[in-house]
């Protein structure tokens, strides 16, 4: 699967030419909060027999406002200084609305989280991505 995502990474991000740190941490988090719910889709996909019902269950479990907060937390030291930087952009941008599931705190982290997965693939380090990506699994599999 790995694979899979890097070479659909490195082309989707061949066209873009954009400066990562002058993106909105909006931006960033819109677009890292869709590049998670693809990788974890497709894990679950092909580690689980199921079907969409049961996936859509299993992935609330990996891309709710809990459970990426709590994959931040348990990652954040491993982060680097410039890494950290942009979770707390995230983390403190002012958002529009807070989902009615969502701890406040929790959805603040959950975004800072999201910033990065976007950051990193407007930064085309498509290694590190996938990295962290394989990092927020490894904790929550069910």
């Amino acid at each position: 699967m790995e694979n899979i995502f890097k070479d659909l990474f490195d082309n989707l991000n061949m066209e873009t030419n954009c400066d990562p740190d002058l993106v909105q941490p909006s931006v960033l988090a819109y677009v890292g909060d869709s590049i998670h719910n693809l990788f974890i889709r497709c894990y679950l996909i092909a580690k689980y027999p199921a079907n969409v019902n049961k996936y859509h269950k299993m992935s609330v479990s990996y891309v709710s406002a809990h459970a990426q907060s709590d994959r931040l937390h348990s990652i954040f030291e491993k982060l680097t200084e410039k890494e950290q930087y942009i979770v707390k952009r995230g983390r403190n941008a002012k958002s529009g609305s807070i989902p009615k599931n969502a701890d406040v705190t929790e959805y603040k982290y959950a975004t800072g989280f999201e910033t990065l997965i976007g950051y990193l693939f407007y930064s085309k380090n498509i290694e590190r991505l996938l990295e962290i990506l394989k990092i927020s699994v490894e904790g929550t599999n069910k």
